[in-house]
């Protein structure tokens, strides 16, 4: 096969990936750069209501235990709890997150509860997949999931990987007008709709390769749970009932923070059922968040004895590697400028399957004789 033909069936795989899969990149990408912000937003959405008064008020020592005592009480048949802001000041809700399972394989079984943490009144609850607890949480369950439950994570993990595709394919064809572009030597040609649509979909595709390959990659990677028959068969059978920690939360957390000196929680994991464990994640001073919330102590719910203390440090190459992909995928790690450059970076898929239909549409539109004459060369596609 020569070096044209080759490249004209690489334009035609590459088009017809953006065919197939355009509207969900594009759905995926637009969430994607919403959630880059997701805390900020929630808290700013609803700042009234999670925003607590600390005035004339101390912190109940078991404030921990009482979250979860009502939440198990609420909830008979969880897989488990999780306090997803351990760090909150004095004046945040604290919010949890219910691991439940209703049975069904097309639901994803989260859902978001939040408490005042002087009174213990719940200030929100409910499930992930309506708009009751927060619109954020619905649109972070629907990103990685498209409120389809397990198959949907796979859809996800499959459009991932269609995207990584058109990536490898878009390399091959527009290969020659890299430098170019990095170079400034290309520059938007305003004539018709087609140079704008070709000059944009060359330009946006090149600055946008590195960060949109590592995003979709570790997303496809992290969605890899939902190919697996174990998953499948889990949705499907109904949680126990719940089974209490006999050792105190409020205890346990503290034994940890001593056991790991500096260790700074972000997630600390509340089990309901007898064989998982109880657990607090997170970050040690100084640490640079790109290498994730890898330190963690983990703890026997029953006996409150520490079993396992684990610090990222002393992992091997590959889990420090795949310690990464959460933070590379939501980019959390650079601060305001690099959140910034993810959101940008999130609209590009969605401006990349526009312009690319709207070429490929021009191609589809042409009289058959033409689209397979002897005479085509790929070249006007890559260089006017």
């Amino acid at each position: 096969m020569n070096k044209g033909k080759l490249t004209r069936l690489t334009f035609t795989l590459h088009s017809w990936l953006g065919f197939v899969s355009g509207i969900f990149l594009l759905l995926l990408g637009l969430s994607g750069s919403v959630l880059v912000f997701r805390h900020e937003l929630d808290h700013w959405a609803n700042q009234e209501l999670l925003q607590v008064s600390s005035q004339g008020k101390t912190l109940a020592p078991d404030r921990l235990s009482r979250c979860y005592h009502t939440i198990v009480d609420k909830y008979g048949d969880l897989d488990g709890i999780a306090w997803l802001n351990p760090e909150a000041g004095p004046d945040q809700a604290y919010n949890f997150r219910i691991y439940y399972n209703d049975a069904r394989l097309f639901t994803y079984d989260l859902g978001l509860i939040s408490f005042d943490p002087y009174s213990g009144a719940i200030l929100r609850e409910g499930p992930s997949r309506s708009f009751t607890p927060s619109f954020i949480e619905w649109l972070l369950q629907f990103h990685f999931s498209f409120q389809l439950g397990i198959p949907g994570a796979a859809l996800t993990a499959i459009f991932g990987l269609t995207m990584l595709l058109s990536l490898l394919t878009g390399v091959i064809v527009y290969r020659k007008m890299f430098w170019k572009v990095l170079s400034f030597r290309i520059r938007i040609n305003r004539k018709n709709w087609r140079t704008i649509s070709s000059d944009l979909h060359r330009i946006v595709g090149v600055w946008s390769l590195l960060l949109n390959a590592i995003i979709f990659f570790t997303g496809f990677y992290m969605n890899l749970f939902a190919f697996e028959a174990k998953t499948w068969r889990g949705e499907t059978v109904p949680t126990q009932p719940n089974t209490l920690m006999a050792a105190s939360p409020d205890q346990m957390l503290k034994q940890a923070l001593k056991a790991f000196p500096g260790l700074q929680p972000s997630y600390v994991y509340l089990p309901t059922q007898p064989t998982r464990t109880f657990e607090v994640r997170g970050y040690t001073p100084n640490q640079w968040k790109l290498w994730g919330a890898g330190n963690n102590v983990k703890i026997d719910q029953q006996t409150g004895k520490i079993t396992r203390i684990s610090r990222l440090q002393d992992k091997s190459v590959g889990e420090r590697i795949e310690a990464t992909f959460f933070p590379l995928h939501v980019g959390n790690y650079g601060g305001l400028p690099v959140k910034v450059l993810y959101v940008i970076i999130g609209l590009t898929p969605g401006l990349l399957s526009i312009t690319g239909f709207l070429l490929g549409w021009r191609r589809l539109r042409k009289p058959a004789k033409a689209q397979v004459s002897p005479a085509f060369k790929p070249r006007p596609l890559l260089k006017r």
